[in-house]
């Protein structure tokens, strides 16, 4: 599959990540918990807003909003699923 990406820097993006195989992880409160750790963890040394964010056991969803003059939302991903 070919995707079109937008990288415009201070923009606002939506995204959608689905666990490996849609395996519930996020079934739990403890995996939910250990979700936002990672991603204060990534906010602390690449800042960015999180606007909306919705979890489901299997999937969640987001829109995010990073600073001006940052586009580079792929590294923030890598951080957070590490």
């Amino acid at each position: 599959m070919q995707y079109r990406r937008a990288f415009i820097p201070g923009g606002s993006y939506f995204f959608t990540v689905v666990t490996e195989n849609r395996r519930p992880v996020f079934n739990n409160a403890a995996m939910v918990e250990v979700l936002r750790d990672a991603f204060l963890n990534v906010r602390k040394s690449r800042p960015f807003e999180i606007d909306a964010m919705v979890v489901m056991p299997d999937h969640l969803h987001c829109l995010w909003t990073l600073p001006p003059g940052d586009s580079d939302y792929a590294t923030r991903w890598c951080m957070i699923k590490t």
